[in-house]
């Protein structure tokens, strides 16, 4: 794929000699940070990792090829050393609660090098393209030590600002084949993005729906210190489009560090991470709730909740 880069793009941290992601253990953790309930989550005593990985969120609507574009990053990354890991999350299927876990064949060549380390996650509950407890994947990632972990979300667009709170950056994947730019300028998610990539731009209509985005862009009021999300091609025919994603994802994090406040970062994801254990809490007693509360007046019933949750 080109020349190998001589120094890691992207990334806090300088590759160092480590042993190899154990694939087994990790794996087990995962699962159980997943399938863990509210109680659990409360009860699990550690501390706090001595590693932060980078945190990546690549999300976007559906085909519009961010496992592609992911593994093409993440080849990338570990031809310089990183160790990187992705968390893939899938829709679940409300009524038999399955998942189609697809992302794992798409990047199946990669899994057997020794810094990579992927897992594809039902969605399950959740409805905002993340999977139940996320905070707690992540952490576990961050104590085996991954300088990198992208997370691909649920491609629903339009509910997908919510892995904000939880990653450095993130990256909007769109295409100018099937219309999902205009959709996704209607449903605000573009103003979530931090960088946008046009994937496929080999397609017809490449330039002109990265005008439209640029146009939307244009209007907004923006301070003289903010961070204006820049809109990259990429094509599956050259790498020059990845390549200049490393390098913009390497800015945006530069000058996110020169900005923002790492007191203010942390406690946004101890918010997100109380309210994703309120709501989950709240279903999990709903779903406990006798049918006679169930049939009360609302304000009774919520009252009711109100008393279980105490």
């Amino acid at each position: 794929m080109g020349d190998r880069p001589a120094a890691p793009v992207i990334g806090r941290f300088m590759p160092h000699r480590k042993s190899p992601v154990d694939r087994f253990i990790l794996g087990r953790q995962l699962t159980r940070d997943a399938n863990a309930s509210v109680a659990e989550v409360l009860a699990a005593v550690a501390p706090e990792p001595t590693h932060g990985a980078t945190r990546i969120a690549v999300t976007g609507p559906p085909g519009t090829g961010k496992s592609t574009l992911i593994g093409r990053l993440c080849r990338r990354h570990l031809e310089v050393g990183l160790r990187v890991g992705v968390l893939a999350v899938d829709p679940t299927s409300p009524f038999t609660s399955g998942a189609i876990l697809g992302d794992r064949v798409r990047m199946e060549e990669l899994g057997e090098h020794e810094n990579f380390f992927m897992r594809s996650l039902a969605s399950r509950g959740t409805h905002n393209g993340l999977a139940d407890n996320t905070p707690e994947l992540l952490r576990t990632m961050d104590y085996h030590e991954f300088d990198e972990v992208i997370i691909e979300t649920v491609g629903i667009g339009q509910l997908e600002c919510a892995v904000r709170d939880l990653v450095d950056v993130t990256v909007l994947v769109l295409n100018p084949a099937s219309g999902d730019h205009i959709q996704a300028m209607k449903a605000g998610v573009l103003e979530a993005a931090d960088i946008i990539v046009l994937n496929k731009a080999d397609l017809a209509g490449a330039d002109r729906a990265v005008g439209e985005m640029q146009s939307v862009i244009r209007v907004r009021q923006y301070s003289d210190r903010a961070w204006i999300p820049p809109v990259i091609k990429v094509s599956p025919h050259d790498d020059s489009g990845v390549v200049e994603l490393d390098e913009t994802l390497a800015r945006q994090l530069r000058w996110r560090d020169s900005v923002s406040d790492p007191l203010e970062r942390r406690r946004a994801r101890r918010a997100y991470h109380l309210a994703t254990l309120l709501a989950r809490r709240s279903a999990e007693t709903i779903r406990r709730m006798s049918p006679e509360y169930l049939d009360a007046e609302l304000g009774e019933a919520f009252d009711k909740l109100l008393e279980s949750l105490r």
